[in-house]
């Protein structure tokens, strides 16, 4: 029977752990902790890191040419006579970081819906400044190469890898202001909306409008069975595959297909959390602790654990199922099937005197600096926005710094922006430089805040 004695003051203690969650030797010491570390903001930056810096010592090891053997190794996908064939670095641009851009897209609704988005005021700042960090870099690679062979790659400067930023800030987080991150992460998600603007409008093929009308109609069917309340997951899975797949087919880059399901994706839950709870103490006085047979009362729970389930948006819940997947899988994976460049001293000679790699350093270096920083003063000045809480014009510019690391969306758009490859190399000489210089500059100049009587111990 349930039991009818006293509560534990701990509500959890009568709940049985699993094992990593138990107090064995193993788990304690061992899985517990990397558990944690995994679940930090900086995790997703160091797998990220150890996947770029692997790719370049396989790409300038013995072995060099197995890299490039192996990511362009055919693999092909066909149903009837229809079939798509690409190699394995394509897949993973053209695929698995739709997944990415998908959880993009969920971020960027939920920012503008409960997120520091939400509200003008505080949005304006960020919004402003991620502006102006798109306008100046661009601006200042044009300089040095309008007219020339890389005057395609102006988008290039313009990103920010959420991951490796916000990496660094949290490294640099006990002399950075609390504030100063959701500054950030509020600006690398607008910094993402240009970025999936710039690819969807200028890193596209010649469009097949049959094939993009195809893509709407489906988005215009998954939005139909929402409102009528169908809840299958089968059903949109195969929708979202039918939406990327036109997408694919209609010369607009396929990652914008993951944008658009994120943006569709229902923010509000399906169920509310008292008719849930209701339905709880209904079970639990309906059941039993040992029932006979074991499973005698297993509808009901089935029940209340899908009820319990909807209580959570399906944005909610898509984020936690994907962001795993997307930070500690996809991202490094793309840094593996890109980040390899071989670094000769040909091709940094070239580099050092090209354009396309000047250009490209000057705007994640000094072109982010300068455009955040003017489009925060400009912001500020004229009474539209104000300073988070606790920031100075100090720390401000270390998170401009931060932001010129472009890496994972810089390297995308070098490769859709170049066609030979020996430009697309130069460009990722010139991002891979670019970004560490970068993350060294705002980690320094975030560590320089002076520590304050109402800070003793350095923590903002």
């Amino acid at each position: 029977m349930r039991g009818t004695g006293s509560r534990e003051d701990d509500p959890t203690a009568q709940v049985r752990q699993t094992w990593s969650r138990s107090e064995r030797r193993l788990p304690r010491i061992v899985l517990r902790p990397l558990q944690e570390f995994l679940h930090t903001e900086s995790a997703g930056g160091m797998l990220l890191l150890l996947a770029a810096v692997a790719a370049l010592i396989w790409a300038n090891s013995p072995w060099r040419e197995s890299y490039e053997h192996w990511w362009h190794t055919k693999l092909a996908v066909g149903l009837g006579g229809r079939s798509i064939a690409q190699d394995l670095r394509h897949w993973v641009n053209d695929g698995l970081m739709a997944l990415f851009f998908l959880v993009v897209g969920l971020e960027i609704k939920r920012e503008l819906l409960t997120g520091e988005l939400r509200d003008r005021r505080t949005a304006v700042l960020p919004a402003v400044a991620a502006l102006g960090g798109m306008v100046v870099p661009a601006l200042m690679y044009l300089v040095l190469n309008a007219g020339g062979s890389g005057s395609h790659g102006w988008g290039i400067p313009m990103a920010t890898d959420i991951a490796f930023a916000l990496g660094v800030l949290t490294l640099a987080a006990r002399h950075a202001p609390p504030s100063l991150k959701p500054f950030l992460l509020s600006l690398a998600i607008v910094d993402d909306i240009g970025a999936i603007i710039v690819i969807a409008i200028s890193y596209s093929g010649g469009i097949s409008w049959g094939s993009l009308g195809v893509a709407s109609g489906l988005c215009g069917a998954i939005v139909l069975l929402q409102r009528g309340h169908v809840r299958a997951v089968a059903v949109y899975l195969v929708l979202g595959a039918g939406v990327w797949l036109a997408t694919y087919e209609s010369g607009v880059h396929p990652t914008i297909a993951g944008v658009a399901l994120g943006l569709l994706t229902p923010a509000v839950p399906f169920q509310r959390p008292r008719a849930v709870s209701e339905q709880a103490h209904r079970v639990a006085d309906e059941t039993v602790d040992d029932p006979s047979p074991p499973d005698a009362d297993a509808q009901h729970w089935l029940l209340l654990a899908e009820l319990s389930r909807e209580a959570v948006s399906p944005l909610v819940r898509m984020e936690e199922a994907l962001h795993p997947w997307t930070s500690w899988v996809i991202i490094p994976l793309f840094a593996l099937a890109n980040a390899g460049v071989t670094l000769s001293s040909a091709s940094l000679a070239r580099a050092v005197t090209s354009p396309i790699a000047i250009g490209i350093a000057l705007g994640l270096v000094v072109g982010k600096v300068v455009g955040i920083s003017l489009g925060s003063i400009l912001a500020v000045r004229s009474g539209v926005a104000r300073m988070p809480q606790g920031v100075g014009w100090g720390e401000l510019v270390g998170a401009a710094a931060v932001a010129g690391i472009g890496f994972t969306v810089s390297l995308f758009i070098a490769e859709l922006a170049f066609e030979p490859a020996v430009l697309v190399d130069t460009a990722k000489v010139g991002i891979l430089f670019a970004s560490l210089v970068a993350g060294v500059v705002g980690f320094f100049l975030l560590r320089l805040r002076p520590r304050t009587a109402q800070d003793p111990d350095g923590r903002a």
